[in-house]
């Protein structure tokens, strides 16, 4: 689950986050220092920050994967484009025998580095079963897995305790996917445990050649690869949190893929540099104001929907965004399932309404807080909505503080700080299935993400049900009452799921994405 940083786990945010600083920036060197020369084809590119982990059993957000996806192999993989789909990648087939039980078959010839031999299927059943046994926060993407049969070398069934629908769109294709040595793995660690940032053995089309904390990571060609050649013989991934330092490290020529800012979009889309080309990506990040209704203040629904209708959200796209994000219509992103049409409360608002739900509250004289990060999107937010509740007689105290603090701000295990909670403009990343994002806010998860305090035994059962129903139509159906459930509480006003557009040099590389622009660095080819 991910949230904070972009494609960064929530889970991991509080151990990293004082670390990761500003990548190069932050190190007080100019970015043509710290890269260099080097024979072949080489691709260079922004990551959105450091890497934090290289285990894939306890991976702690996207950026380690983008790295995994090139030196581990998975049973299957994103595909490049437009629309979200999966291919084959380390298995030569993968079918599903019934609703509890998939079958795979490796391709044979995929090598572990180091003399740990060929990939087969118990790397596969260590590989899987290892994220359970050693109770890894990532657990929760396997679901109900609960062993993996071996049938020979290279086939094996992997068995579910119930139907788990998102084992094919995050499972297998996304962290807990990647394939360890069991042999390298077990040397390494004694107890087949978290190796951290020492991976023992590689198996992808590319090894980690060298990492430098916070400056750079450099990938090469692994030689005992055998499979289809990568467009480029060395990858350096350079980590730069902030968009705006990143846009000007491909304006000198520093790096030649990277995301650009939504503000701009505009400016890089009529004037792009010589020979490069922008691409626009949606996002499946979601973006909101959220209420917490334990507060004395927001127990009343009538004071919590006031607060809805007050809010004009295209008023705060365009401030906050430049204009450049659409509006969302809850917290699952267009083209995924469960995405709704639109919300039941207009984008606009309506202010009349607003006022006659705060006097249907009898409240008058209403101050309350709003707390966001200090980055700059999420500041403007907190003003724009100072402003709206403004007009119909609340008073807002903004309290903006630095991403560590506010990501504690709502966590029982953290503090009293939950108890003062008021208003929350919050974003969390997320990942192609509806389940994923849902997940925040079912009851046990009150006090650790879902800082609403939002209660529902209706939203939980459809939760549960969402995981096993395999039919597309009525899997939608479910998250859309799922989402509807959360805005008739009044504690959420959906905001956007921004984008996340890109731009690269076209002499150097034709760039291959996911449809949410996260680079799929293998499916990159050159120039």
């Amino acid at each position: 689950m991910n949230n904070f940083v972009h494609g960064m786990s929530r889970r991991s945010f509080l151990k990293t986050g004082a670390a990761l600083g500003g990548g190069i920036a932050a190190a007080g060197m100019p970015l043509s220092q710290a890269i260099w020369a080097a024979e072949g084809k080489v691709l260079k590119a922004r990551g959105v920050r450091d890497i934090a982990k290289l285990d894939p059993g306890f991976y702690q957000g996207g950026p380690d994967v983008d790295v995994m996806n090139c030196i581990y192999s998975k049973l299957t993989h994103y595909k490049p484009g437009s629309e979200w789909g999966w291919g084959l990648e380390a298995a030569e087939d993968v079918e599903q025998v019934d609703p509890t039980h998939i079958r795979f078959r490796l391709k044979k010839g995929i090598k572990f580095t180091g003399g740990h031999g060929d990939l087969t299927a118990k790397d596969v059943k260590f590989s899987f079963e290892r994220v359970i046994k050693h109770n890894s926060s990532d657990k929760s993407d396997w679901g109900p897995l609960d062993h993996v049969e071996l049938e020979d070398d290279y086939t094996g069934v992997i068995v579910l305790k119930t139907p788990f629908v998102p084992l094919w769109s995050i499972a297998l294709p996304y962290g807990v996917g990647h394939i360890v040595s069991e042999d390298a793995v077990m040397k390494a660690t004694k107890d087949g445990g978290d190796f951290g940032m020492k991976p023992p053995a590689f198996s992808g089309p590319y090894v980690l050649a060298d990492w430098k904390a916070n400056q750079y990571l450099i990938l090469t060609r692994n030689p005992d690869w055998s499979g289809p050649k990568p467009g480029f013989d060395e990858i350096r991934i350079l980590p730069i949190t902030d968009l705006k330092t990143a846009e000007r490290a491909y304006q000198a020529d520093d790096i030649d893929f990277t995301s650009i800012s939504l503000d701009s979009l505009a400016k890089f889309k009529s004037t792009p540099p010589a020979d490069s080309k922008v691409e626009e990506h949606p996002s499946l990040r979601y973006a909101w104001i959220g209420m917490n209704m334990d507060h004395p203040k927001l127990k009343d629904i009538n004071v919590r929907k006031a607060i809805q209708w007050a809010i004009n959200v295209p008023q705060i796209l365009e401030a906050a965004y430049s204009g450049q994000a659409a509006v969302a219509t809850g917290i699952i992103a267009p083209g995924v399932i469960g995405h709704r049409d639109k919300a039941l409360i207009p984008p606009e608002g309506d202010l009349a309404k607003a006022k006659e739900f705060l006097e249907k509250a009898g409240v008058s004289d209403l101050t309350l807080t709003i707390d966001c990060t200090n980055v700059s999107t999420f500041s403007t937010i907190a003003v724009i909505v100072q402003a709206q509740l403004s007009q119909i007689g609340i008073k807002v105290e903004i309290n903006a503080q630095d991403r560590g603090s506010f990501s504690t701000v709502g966590k029982e295990s953290e503090g009293e700080r939950w108890k003062d909670l008021q208003l929350i403009v919050n974003d969390f990343s997320s990942l192609p299935d509806p389940s994923y994002p849902v997940s925040s806010f079912v009851q046990d998860q009150v006090g650790v993400w879902n800082w609403e305090r939002f209660r529902s035994e209706r939203f939980d059962q459809l939760y549960a049900k969402g995981l096993t129903t395999e039919d597309q139509e009525a899997r939608a159906k479910i998250y859309y009452e799922m989402q509807d459930l959360m805005e008739d509480s009044g504690a959420y006003r959906f905001l956007t799921h921004g984008g996340n557009p890109v731009m690269y040099r076209t002499g150097q590389t034709q760039a291959a994405t996911r449809p949410d622009g996260i680079p799929l660095y293998l499916d990159f080819s050159a120039a």
